[in-house]
């Protein structure tokens, strides 16, 4: 199959959207599909990160000045495509330019049933992959990974033969978290917190990190603790980090666009992490979790998590001052350890991706 993915990162957006189409991408690859991206060239895109992976990237010029009042575009998150959705359709039949595309894959909050219909006659079958259920598709799969969504979400926004995968159950997450699922959830049998895994992002635009190890340095956690800080290239805020991570009165370790994650989580005994979609890798290998609320948009997910005992929840800049002390806590009650991570465990066991490319492969042959 030919698959094309019309996704963007950018500074105002992270780099989520792409990383879950990298690993859907990266699996489609090794079974000898061909995948190439459309990205704009957003500040803060991934094109070069693409390219690393081995995937042609075609990127659409960035403009400036777009203001999607202009344009009568009422769609929640217009600003993010940086263009209107006519122009950034026209734009992509070009990039298109004749080529055989059996899917085409859109994971974009900007993106819509109008965008989608002028796409279609273009394309053999689309997918879109979506977080927020607020807005119509043309599309004939339709991919929604997030804990408490419900099928029923989508009526009247999708065609009734579009086929709606819904949950963690479909999570995108890399092999690797299921190849390190067992050995994770062993080493939690009998929980003791040393090593702390700190990822808020990619971007991390709001530079929470270091409001996170601001707390972390005034608390009274114990010396030996050990600190694993993961961000992105991309970060406006990296320098500071790696400035601030010098002077923690802890072992404290920055590193930037890892690519052993998952081994990471494993390693981790807690964690303090973004509300998105790097929360079904931690689920998957049981890690408990702080998680933070970045963006409005995380919120439904935060909420679920925390009300299924799967993470404590931090919804404010004035409760992360606290997560020192939530910590400590944390450290002494085996209970409550062991009962995050059995939570956790039950929500994702990281075999969506290949869950998601049977039901593509049955569709594409129906």
């Amino acid at each position: 199959m030919n698959v094309v993915f019309r996704v963007d990162a950018s500074i105002q957006m992270g780099t989520g959207h792409v990383m879950r189409c990298l690993t859907l991408a990266e699996e489609l690859r090794r079974l000898e599909h061909r995948c190439i991206f459309i990205c704009r060239e957003h500040t803060g895109n991934l094109g070069d990160l693409i390219k690393n992976k081995g995937f042609f990237v075609h990127l659409l010029s960035a403009l400036s000045g777009f203001n999607p009042a202009l344009e009568s575009d009422n769609t929640a998150h217009a600003e993010w495509l940086g263009v209107s959705w006519r122009i950034d359709a026209e734009q992509t039949l070009v990039a298109l330019d004749a080529m055989k595309v059996d899917w085409l894959i859109i994971d974009h909050y900007a993106l819509d049933a109008r965008w989608e219909r002028l796409l279609a006659k273009a394309v053999g079958q689309i997918m879109v992959i979506d977080d927020l259920a607020d807005r119509d598709h043309a599309c004939d799969l339709l991919l929604d990974q997030n804990l408490g969504r419900e099928v029923g979400d989508y009526d009247y926004k999708v065609p009734n033969h579009c086929v709606r995968l819904v949950g963690p159950r479909y999570a995108l997450l890399r092999p690797e978290f299921a190849e390190l699922r067992e050995t994770s959830l062993q080493r939690r049998v009998k929980p003791k917190v040393k090593r702390i895994l700190i990822t808020l992002g990619g971007v991390d635009a709001n530079n929470i990190t270091g409001k996170v190890l601001n707390a972390l340095a005034n608390s009274f956690l114990p010396r030996t603790t050990e600190l694993d800080i993961v961000m992105g290239a991309t970060a406006p805020h990296l320098e500071e980090i790696r400035e601030l991570s010098n002077r923690l009165p802890f072992q404290a370790k920055v590193s930037v666009n890892v690519n052993d994650m998952a081994e990471r989580m494993r390693l981790a005994d807690i964690s303090i992490g973004a509300a998105g979609s790097t929360s079904w890798e931690r689920c998957c290998l049981g890690l408990p979790s702080i998680i933070v609320i970045l963006a409005e948009n995380q919120r439904a997910i935060g909420n679920a998590l925390a009300k299924n005992g799967c993470a404590h929840l931090i919804i404010d800049d004035q409760a992360i001052q606290s997560v020192g002390s939530l910590l400590s806590k944390l450290m002494v009650s085996e209970v409550q350890l062991i009962k995050l991570t059995h939570n956790a465990k039950s929500i994702c066991d990281g075999r969506g991706c290949s869950r998601l490319i049977l039901k593509i492969s049955r569709k594409t042959s129906s």
